[in-house]
């Protein structure tokens, strides 16, 4: 596991690491909000947004597009997520919704017609980006939801693992870490962040029965944050987004009912409070108690010094919203 030594949100790429991105793609394009596009035409993975109107300014989607494969991950497709990675790190985005623009699939997990031609050499290679490729996401600065419509299966839920937000849609969603029915454990994290999330013993019943659960169970066990029942997965992950955004609001209720149809209810939420509570929440599970507090304390000072600390202080005392510009 990669350490910080600090508060530090940014973190510039290694352009001699594992990744070949002069030869990755990822391309950036608008489709209609509702309707996700998919095409052997299409990058295997690309970033896309809401439209303008549609009150989800800040929000970008990370779209998996391999229908022949169910969007099961390939070396193609990891070069092409590290490139896009790479580019919302940096680009303004404030919540990143990984969703699939495949109805029905989100992640098979492992390209095994792929791996069965692969040499050691390169399965070993393989399986250090995936891993990169998972930290990457893992410690981008912003929230990142999962959107999971379809089945995530072994490394496709080890994906999901890696946000900070799982919300599953209805129907066909199924959710595994089934590497053990293959001779194999999860090896892209799987077992170290489910442990964080469900706890050991949650994890290792999980793991060692290779099990494969529905999205309620999921939610049961708290390996998924949401369940959408009237809606997409991506749908309701936008709606969860929006009430992150800085002054936006979310539209569903704590039973989840249509997130459309339910009141809405503002939220004002600095976004550079966002980027030091994710550091210091993210730091927590790996230090013991003391030096935790003591990051927070760190995660804290930074904040005291921006334009967004003292504009809450104000708003509050006028009893207003605050509008909050991540400064």
């Amino acid at each position: 596991m990669i350490r910080s030594s600090g508060p530090v949100w940014k973190r510039r790429l290694n352009s001699n690491g594992p990744f070949n991105t002069k030869m990755a793609t990822c391309n950036s394009v608008r489709p209609s909000f509702d309707r996700r596009r998919y095409s052997a035409s299409q990058p295997v993975v690309y970033l896309d947004h809401p439209p303008e109107n549609a009150g989800l300014e800040g929000i970008t989607y990370l779209n998996l597009n391999r229908p022949e494969a169910k969007n099961a991950i390939s070396m193609e497709l990891l070069d092409q997520m590290f490139t896009c990675l790479g580019k919302v790190r940096f680009d303004g985005t404030r919540v990143l919704i990984l969703r699939s623009s495949i109805p029905g699939s989100f992640c098979a997990g492992a390209d095994l017609k792929e791996r069965r031609r692969m040499s050691k050499v390169e399965v070993s290679k393989f399986l250090h980006d995936l891993r990169n490729a998972l930290h990457e996401l893992d410690t981008l600065p912003m929230p990142t939801i999962a959107a999971i419509d379809g089945p995530a299966l072994g490394g496709g839920l080890e994906l999901a693992l890696a946000c900070d937000l799982r919300v599953a849609g209805p129907g066909a969603t199924k959710l595994g870490l089934t590497e053990t029915k293959l001779g194999i454990i999860p090896g892209a994290g799987g077992t170290q962040r489910a442990a964080r999330l469900l706890g050991i013993s949650k994890t290792k019943d999980l793991v060692f029965g290779a099990k494969i659960l529905d999205a309620k169970q999921a939610l049961e066990i708290g390996l998924v944050d949401y369940v959408s029942e009237q809606v997409s997965a991506a749908d309701h992950a936008s709606e969860v987004a929006r009430g992150i955004l800085p002054n936006g609001t979310h539209s569903f209720d704590s039973n989840q009912i249509n997130s459309y149809l339910a009141k809405p209810t503002l939220h004002t939420i600095g976004p550079v409070a966002i980027k030091a509570a994710k550091l210091a929440i993210n730091r927590s599970i790996e230090v013991d108690l003391e030096t935790g507090l003591d990051f927070e304390r760190q995660c804290y000072n930074t904040v005291l010094e921006t334009k967004d600390r003292i504009e809450g202080l104000k708003a509050f005392n006028e009893k207003r919203k605050p509008r909050f510009t991540g400064e």
